[in-house]
């Protein structure tokens, strides 16, 4: 069990290319969800036909 606790990658080099992109990603889909139905509404309007 300890060698999970050891391999987690808390020492990994490279760690903060790893954890900035997935914490922008996880508010990036944030953003996402909180604005679905303005989006939504967007993309109907425009398949939408105009009947003029």
């Amino acid at each position: 069990m300890q060698d999970v606790v050891l391999h987690t990658g808390a020492s990994h080099p490279n760690l903060l290319w790893i954890v900035v992109p997935a914490v922008l990603s996880f508010i990036a889909g944030l953003g996402v969800v909180a604005y679905a139905d303005r989006i939504r509404g967007w993309f109907r309007a425009e398949s939408e036909p105009t009947t003029e």
